[in-house]
């Protein structure tokens, strides 16, 4: 389709400038589809250019069209928001997809597959008539954030820290690892496990923003892209070579040392500067007291600046902090937090924080 042809496509929203984010509404309920033009309609920087009833018309007009956001229920005729988004993702050129579904709360498995495969970000649509208020704030907001991951004019400058000497007489120095992440960052996360050798030897600690109904679905999709345990912590639970244990979606998790020196996960509800529950900024603090130079810290998509604080507390006491890169990020809010701090050693793509961790990690500690 020539540019011509495409600049005559009908726009159900304002007329576009070059800071409008173009969406696509992928919804086979006509009322949801009207509703959410009209929300999109009242935002000047907002502009539905396209909608579609299926998935399988979403595709074919993704050949034609190109947007920024695609807004996508899940559970619609045909194959459906699940099954196409492989195909969605591949069409979209670069287009952010936001899960808008009934599903997203009681459908966890489907929602996390989502995210796993690469969906930004999810929200709860809600049932016919009840679209209210808070509803289209939160609409509206998580479009923006979204959204604004995609107006990347230049790449933005930071300095890399300077990496600690490697230990000559062991594998590498990092006896646990912490990862933090909230938006774009399951798709992330599962990204960089899946390229971590078999048998790495350490414990694996994640904080990821999710709802606590989500978590135990969630660590079954962690175990499936990592050759290892996966649990939502308990308070007490002991650390243990190639675990990986999941902050619970309604407190912090941290580490601490027992008597015996055992370390294990230690949960709090204290109020986080950030904000955020569960935090990251516990999670690093208390590696940095555990484990000083031998932690380290992946900071990975997210909107805010979650794990800024905790990450400089590892980067002090000599641990290594490393940052998913702007590119790769649905939202580089967390990691850019650290990278134009100065305090990461290295801001790469999830894969590559794989095999700096493989080549990082050393297991002496738990054998």
């Amino acid at each position: 389709m020539s540019q011509a042809m495409m600049d005559r496509r009908p726009s159900f929203g304002r007329r576009s400038s070059s800071r409008t984010i173009r969406m696509m509404i992928v919804d086979d309920s006509v009322t949801a589809r009207s509703v959410l033009i009209k929300i999109v309609a009242g935002e000047d920087d907002l502009e539905v250019v396209e909608v579609a009833g299926t998935a399988e018309e979403a595709i074919e007009k993704l050949k034609q069209v190109r947007v920024d956001l695609i807004l996508l229920d899940l559970e619609m005729p045909g194959m459906g928001g699940l099954r196409a988004m492989p195909q969605i993702l591949e069409l979209s050129r670069g287009a952010r997809v936001l899960v808008n579904s009934a599903l997203t709360e009681k459908g966890a498995k489907a929602t996390l597959s989502a995210l796993s495969m690469g969906a930004a970000d999810t929200l709860l649509k809600p049932r016919p008539g009840k679209f209210d208020d808070a509803y289209r704030a939160n609409l509206i907001e998580k479009i923006r954030v979204i959204g604004s991951a995609l107006s990347r004019v230049e790449p933005a400058s930071f300095e890399l820290s300077d990496p600690p000497a490697r230990p000559a007489a062991s594998r590498g120095r990092a006896q646990v690892i912490g990862i933090g992440a909230s938006t774009g960052g399951i798709h992330a996360l599962t990204q960089m496990l899946k390229s971590l050798p078999k048998g790495l030897g350490v414990p694996i600690l994640v904080t990821q923003h999710l709802p606590a109904s989500f978590m135990q679905v969630f660590a079954r999709q962690l175990e499936l892209a990592y050759d290892g345990e996966a649990v939502v912590a308990e308070d007490g639970m002991p650390l243990r070579a190639d675990r990986i244990l999941i902050a619970p979606g309604e407190a912090h998790m941290g580490v601490r040392r027992g008597s015996d020196d055992v370390v294990v996960a230690a949960l709090s509800h204290d109020k986080a500067s950030s904000g955020c529950l569960p935090s990251v900024d516990p999670l690093f603090a208390s590696m940095a007291e555990c484990f000083g130079d031998r932690a380290l810290g992946v900071v990975l998509s997210g909107m805010g600046r979650d794990g800024a604080i905790g990450a400089k507390q590892i980067h002090e006491v000599g641990g290594v902090i490393i940052a998913q890169d702007q590119e790769s990020s649905a939202v580089w809010g967390m990691p850019r937090a650290v990278a134009e701090a100065g305090i990461a050693a290295a801001v790469e793509t999830p894969d590559k924080i794989g095999a700096r961790i493989a080549e990082m990690a050393d297991p002496s500690a738990w054998r």
